[in-house]
Parts: C-alpha cells; sequence; structure tokens
C-alpha cells in the first residue's frame, strides 16, 4: 500500500496526479488526512475527501509515503508530530518515500538526505542538508524520490511508478497516456 499525505494547503496537483498515475499503473495507494478529518483543502481552494484517515492506516502493508508540496501544506505536514515518527519508522525500515516541491524540505530537516541526490523547489534548497542538491526534475536515490513541483509531478508520478511496479508498466502507463508523445 501507498499513502499519499494530505494536510491543508497541499498542492492539488502534485497530490492527484500522483494518485492518478500511480492507480492507472495498479498501484495501491490511499489518500490519508493527517488531521483525521472528513475534507481537506488545498493551496488553491480543491476540497478534497480522502480515502483514509491517519490513525486507521496499516503501517505493517506500507510501501511508500508521498507527501505533496504546496504552501502551507509542508509546512502542516511537517508539524503532525504522528507524520513525523511515521517517516522515522520508514526512513529506518527502508521503505520509500516521496517528496515533491517543498516537501522534500521536510525528508533534509530530518537527516534522511544525507549523501543522497535530491531536489526541490528552487529556494528551499538550504533545508535539504547534507544532500547533493540538484536541478534534476526528479532524483531517485535509494529509497528517496523527489522532484522539483508541480510542473514536474507527471515526471515524479512515473519515477514513482517506475520504482513501485517497474519500467514496463511505467512506460505502458506513460504510452497510454499520450506522454512524451
Amino acid at each position: 500500500m501507498v499513502y499519499i499525505m494530505l494536510a491543508d494547503g497541499f498542492e492539488e496537483i502534485e497530490a492527484l496526479a500522483v494518485v492518478d498515475i500511480l492507480r492507472r499503473g495498479d498501484v495501491k495507494i490511499s489518500t490519508v488526512s493527517v488531521y483525521n478529518k472528513q475534507t481537506v483543502s488545498g493551496a488553491h481552494s480543491i476540497n478534497v475527501i480522502p480515502d483514509i484517515m491517519f490513525d486507521d492506516i496499516s503501517y505493517d502493508d506500507c510501501e511508500c509515503i508521498i507527501l505533496p508540496g504546496g504552501m502551507p501544506g509542508t509546512v502542516n505536514l511537517q508539524e503532525n508530530s504522528k507524520l513525523v515518527t511515521l517517516l522515522k519508522n520508514a526512513f529506518l525500515d527502508g521503505k520509500y518515500i516521496g517528496a515533491i516541491c517543498a516537501a522534500p524540505m521536510i525528508l533534509g530537516q530530518l537527516g534522511f538526505l544525507k549523501d543522497k541526490e535530491a531536489t526541490c523547489y528552487p529556494s528551499f534548497e538550504e533545508y535539504l542538508l547534507d544532500a547533493k542538491v540538484s536541478n534534476k526534475r526528479v532524483c531517485v536515490a535509494e529509497n528517496i524520490i523527489t522532484s522539483r513541483g508541480a510542473g514536474t509531478a507527471h515526471d515524479f508520478a512515473f519515477a514513482l511508478l517506475e520504482t513501485l511496479k517497474g519500467k514496463d508498466t511505467s512506460d505502458k502507463t506513460k504510452e497510454s497516456m499520450l506522454y512524451d508523445c
């Protein structure tokens, strides 16, 4: 199971494009309210009804945790102590963690990016502590996948799909969506 964490102020395209593409690639992904409330409001006032509440997720079945960016969504994610604990456990257990836009700052501040290539939204590089900061659209470094922002959301989703289901599934999904045609 893949969980994408939603906090008020999340960047909608970074969350919903990822969910859509992963589901097209037959990945089991659930949107999660980190507040245990029925509606989470995006940065552009798009309300989303999450699939599951944070307290109901199953860590044992978790393969990947994804953090969309956006402001103040990233800060709201970072301030959730239960999520921070979950991320620490996932990192120690070698589970995949994806973060896009401003959200890689959370991973940097937790020390997850040490000596890893990582990228983020321009002006957030200072938070990628001890990372090998890159301007690539997407960076995959061991179990950490990072990306730059809304304009790279599809690339991020396809990198996640390739990581979770393989290149063949990612390529077939790209073809079915007319991506890169």
